[in-house]
């Protein structure tokens, strides 16, 4: 059954869609943090290792989030690795196994990406649904914090 929420049908799936992207880029990032969980070593190894810990297990969480904001406005959360990698625009580097400072570089580089689209989803969404633009603000906030740790790790 359709949502009858007052956003026609056109503008809940462009909503949807973007959302989709933001699923995707999020799932990428969030298994590229695993992945420098699992592999960081070093003399800032537990720091780092709790680090990305810490990101990822936040990451999931907005990953859950959005997926059900997905499915609240009447679409379908995808679900697979392949969905994921289809619609991400973060770039995956398999075999690759960074220093711990390029690790964190390239996941400040992914989070800001991930920032900047948020901050365009935003503005389309602004007048067509506020409830959506509000929900990605709050993903921005979470992706700023995350950027803001790992920019400190550089400075």
């Amino acid at each position: 059954m359709k949502p009858q929420i007052g956003i026609t049908d056109k503008y809940l799936n462009q909503i949807n869609v973007l959302l989709t992207l933001n699923l995707s880029n999020a799932m990428a990032v969030y298994i590229k943090s695993k992945k420098a969980h699992w592999n960081v070593s070093g003399e800032s190894f537990m720091e780092l290792h709790k680090l990305f810990e810490d990101h990822y297990t936040q990451l999931e969480e907005s990953i859950d989030k959005t997926a059900e904001r997905i499915v609240k406005l009447g679409g379908q959360a995808i679900g697979t690795m392949g969905e994921f990698l289809k619609y991400s625009s973060i770039k995956e580097y398999p075999g690759k196994y960074p220093s711990a400072i390029d690790t964190i570089k390239e996941l400040l580089k992914d989070h800001e990406t991930i920032i900047i689209q948020l901050r365009k989803d935003i503005a389309i969404c602004a007048d067509k649904d506020i409830a959506t633009a509000d929900f990605l603000t709050g993903l921005i906030e979470k992706h700023e914090t995350i950027a803001w740790t790992l920019r400190r790790y550089l400075s």
